[in-house]
């Protein structure tokens, strides 16, 4: 399910192909790029599940927190998401590219995923993606995004 995430995000995120696309004829397209329709049928949940908090009226109660409070997470998203990815997550809220809304909403979408332990690039796609998604994230979008593909200037020692 996750490489067709990345394939819909590279394909119609990152180019200018018009993104209201019906999902039949998008999962005609993906079955014809090789993915099985069972991975297409989740990674469209996936993306529509995310959607649908976009476009709530309010936040989620499970989302809402106070700005200085301090995530506990649960034991299955201990296993899921290990202290790297945790860590990870932490420093996005300390500079300020989550916020404790986003931070729930990523955690929710990365516990939807299949892989039983999720990677730190994986992590990384997941929050660009829900960034990419809520309104009002375009600043804290770019900056994710500058802090992952800046590439170091100068010679590496």
């Amino acid at each position: 399910m996750f490489e067709v995430l990345m394939y819909l995000f590279e394909t119609y995120i990152h180019t200018d192909v018009d993104a209201a696309v019906e999902q039949d004829v998008l999962a005609d397209e993906l079955t014809q790029a090789g993915f099985h329709k069972q991975e297409i049928l989740k990674a469209l949940a996936w993306l529509e599940r995310l959607a649908d908090l976009q476009e709530a009226e309010e936040t989620p109660k499970w989302a809402r927190s106070e700005p200085d409070s301090f995530r506990i997470y649960t034991q299955e998203e201990l296993y899921k998401i290990d202290a790297e990815g945790r860590g990870f997550l932490l420093f996005l809220e300390q500079i300020k590219v989550l916020n404790s809304e986003t931070r729930e909403i990523v955690i929710d979408r990365l516990m939807e995923l299949d892989p039983p332990e999720i990677e730190l690039d994986d992590l990384k796609w997941v929050v660009m993606m829900v960034l990419f998604n809520v309104p009002g994230s375009e600043s804290a979008y770019h900056q994710l995004e500058e802090l992952i593909f800046e590439q170091p200037e100068g010679m590496v020692h």
